[in-house]
C-alpha cells in the first residue's frame, strides 16, 4: 500500500505521527499546495526511516492528482483538505485507478425557494452521482472516515448490529470543554469548513418524509457529555452523517447537533451579517479576494493551538429505540480525547488529532482485507467490529454509557 496524503495541514500533520508506530503500508507521501508544509511534516515525524516523502499538489486539479498518483505508484489518496477540493481529488483518484478516502464530503447548495424546508444539493450528492463509474470501475471511494463524519457512523453500525431491535432515532451528538487561552476566538478546526457546516440549512431525515432542512441552529437541547465534560447546549449543524447513516441503518431518524455555545454562534451570525462567510470573490484595492479566506487568514491556525488549548473533546452517537430484548433502550456510544495527551504525545491538538486517528485505521483494515467494497461507501456499510478493536489497540479507546430512556 502506498499512499497519497493530500493536504499537509492541521489533521494531515497528525495523520502522520499515529501512521508512523503502524506497519500497514510501504509508503506515504505528503503533498500540499506549499510543499514546505508537506516537507515539515516529513521532516518532523519521519525520523529518518524513509518511509514518509513530501511533495507539491494543486488540490484543484484533477488531472494533477491523477498524474502524481502514476508518478509515485500510488494505490490510496486521502483527502486531507478543506471540502472545497473533494471533487477534482475525488475524480483525479477514480482516473488514476486507485482507492480514494476523504472526511468530509462534496459541498451543499441551498434550495433557491424554500431553504429552510427543503434540501436543494445535499452534502455527498456529488460524489453519489458518481457512484456508478467506481463500481464499472471495481475501484472504492470510502466517503466520510475521519471522527464525524467516521467514527459516529461506525457507531451507528455497532449499534444496530449488537445493541437494538429497532432504532428509532440515530443522533450524533459532539461537545467539548476546549479552552484556548490568549484568543478571544480560536476554532480548533478550519474556520472554512466550521462556516460552511454551522450557517448552511441543517439537515434533518425521517422515515416516510426522508432528507428536510430547518434554520441552523434549530432545537436547541442539552446534552450532558462523559468524563467530565458535562451539560452543554447542542444545535442543528449541517453534516454528512445525516445523508449517510440512513443509506444503510434502518431507523426512524438521524440527526446531528453540535455543541457550539452562545458566543461562537454570535460570532458565526455576525460574520453572516457582514457578508463575511461568503467564498465569492470582491473586489478590495483591485484584488479579488474571498472574504472567507479574509476570515481564515485572520484567525489562528489550528494546527499550532495545541500549546494554548486544554480540555477534552467528544464525538459520539446517541441511539434511542427498542433493545435486543425488545424493552426500551438509549445509549451514547462515544469517544473521548484529551488535548494534553494528544499534544503531549504527538505534538497534535485534540480536535485534528481525533479526526486523523480513523482514516489510518480504515487504511489499515483496507489493507488487511477485513474492509473491502466497490463503489461510494460510507463507513456505515461496513462491520464496525474490526474497526472498534483497532481504536482500542492504537491506545485510544471507545466506551459506551446506558442511559435512562426519556
Amino acid at each position: 500500500m502506498k499512499i497519497l496524503v493530500v493536504g499537509a495541514g492541521g489533521v494531515g500533520a497528525s495523520f502522520a505521527p499515529i501512521a508512523s508506530r503502524r506497519d500497514f503500508y510501504e509508503h506515504i507521501v505528503f503533498a500540499d499546495y506549499d510543499e514546505g508544509r508537506a516537507r515539515s511534516v516529513v521532516d518532523r515525524y519521519d525520523g529518518g526511516a524513509g518511509r514518509f516523502s513530501a511533495t507539491q499538489v494543486d488540490a484543484s486539479n484533477a488531472v494533477a492528482i491523477t498524474e502524481l498518483c502514476r508518478a509515485e505508484g500510488i494505490t490510496h489518496v486521502l483527502n486531507a483538505v478543506d471540502p472545497r477540493f473533494v471533487m477534482p481529488i475525488f475524480g483525479g483518484a477514480l482516473d488514476a485507478g486507485v482507492t480514494y478516502l476523504d472526511m468530509a464530503m462534496s459541498l451543499s447548495h441551498a434550495h433557491p425557494d424554500k431553504p429552510y424546508e427543503l434540501p436543494g444539493e445535499k452534502l455527498g450528492d456529488a460524489q453519489f452521482d458518481k457512484a456508478g463509474d467506481w463500481e464499472a470501475k471495481e475501484q472504492l471511494a470510502l466517503v466520510g472516515i475521519g471522527v464525524e463524519p467516521g467514527l459516529s457512523d461506525v457507531f451507528a453500525r455497532y449499534a444496530q448490529d449488537h445493541l437494538f431491535s429497532h432504532i428509532d432515532e440515530a443522533g450524533v451528538r459532539d461537545g467539548a470543554n476546549l479552552v484556548v487561552s490568549g484568543y478571544d476566538f480560536a476554532p480548533g478546526f478550519s474556520i472554512w469548513t466550521t462556516i460552511e457546516e454551522c450557517l448552511n440549512p441543517p439537515v434533518v431525515w425521517e422515515k416516510g418524509r426522508g432528507w428536510f432542512t430547518l434554520p441552523p441552529f434549530s432545537e436547541p437541547e442539552v446534552f450532558t457529555f462523559p468524563e467530565g465534560i458535562g451539560p452543554v447546549e447542542c444545535v442543528h449543524v449541517e453534516h454528512e452523517e445525516v445523508l449517510l447513516i440512513p443509506r444503510w441503518i434502518d431507523c426512524e431518524r438521524a440527526t446531528f447537533k453540535y455543541g457550539l455555545g452562545d458566543e461562537f454562534i454570535e460570532v458565526l451570525k455576525t460574520l453572516h451579517k457582514l457578508g463575511l462567510d461568503k467564498t465569492d470573490p470582491v473586489t478590495v484595492r483591485g484584488h479579488q479576494v474571498s472574504p472567507r479566506d479574509v476570515v481564515a487568514a485572520c484567525l489562528p491556525d489550528p494546527a499550532t493551538l495545541g500549546p494554548q488549548m486544554s480540555g477534552k473533546t467528544c464525538a459520539g452517537t446517541s441511539v434511542k429505540g427498542a433493545g435486543t430484548d425488545g424493552n426500551d433502550r438509549e445509549v451514547y456510544l462515544y469517544h473521548v480525547v484529551d488535548n494534553e495527551e494528544t499534544w503531549g504525545r504527538d505534538g497534535a491538538q485534540a480536535v485534528v488529532w481525533q479526526t486523523a486517528i480513523n482514516p489510518v485505521i480504515a487504511l489499515e483494515l483496507l489493507a488487511n482485507g477485513t474492509w473491502s467494497g466497490v463503489g461510494v461507501l460510507g463507513p456505515e456499510a461496513f462491520t464496525a467490529d474490526p474497526f472498534l478493536d483497532l481504536l482500542t489497540e492504537y491506545g485510544s479507546p471507545w466506551a459506551m454509557q446506558e442511559r435512562t430512556p426519556a
